[in-house]
């Protein structure tokens, strides 16, 4: 029921607890309602917080390591930088840094400047472009 319901309602989720062979079944099934696997980002985090309300973790993204597209410069690198972002919040207490993180690829993503998986029309950008593009709008917030 829950492949359904994460397909029929999806903003009734916002985090779901599952073990991990179930978790890349759903996670799988999620990135289609975005749109690429690329853009979603992951963590798998420690039972216990710290007394500033910080916990260990493990993040990524949902799809793993993609090396049959290592090196060629089309890998989406959104759901890592969320991951970094995630890590940023969840286990370094770094709220603030962590949204201007996630305003930059939203920034990034609004004026439709990603990677092919995400922008089919002709207009993509590589990995690195993507990385600069979100780096170049976090230092202009910085500024």
């Amino acid at each position: 029921a829950m492949a359904m319901l994460l397909m029929r309602e999806p903003k009734r989720f916002d985090v779901i607890v599952t073990e991990n062979m179930f978790g890349d079944i759903l996670t799988d099934e999620a990135a289609q309602l975005t749109g690429s696997i690329g853009l979603l980002p992951s963590a798998s985090l420690g039972p216990e917080a710290d007394e500033h309300g910080r916990r260990l973790g493990f993040y990524e993204p949902i799809h793993g390591s993609a090396p049959d597209i290592a090196g060629k410069g089309i890998a989406n690198p959104t759901a890592a930088i969320l991951s970094a972002a995630m890590l940023l919040r969840s286990s370094l207490g770094l709220e603030e840094e962590a949204t201007t993180v996630e305003r930059a690829v939203a920034l990034a993503l609004a004026e439709r400047r990603a990677t092919s998986d995400v922008v089919r029309d002709g207009s993509a950008i590589s990995t690195s472009q993507m990385g600069d593009v979100v780096a170049a709008s976090i230092e202009d917030s910085a500024a």
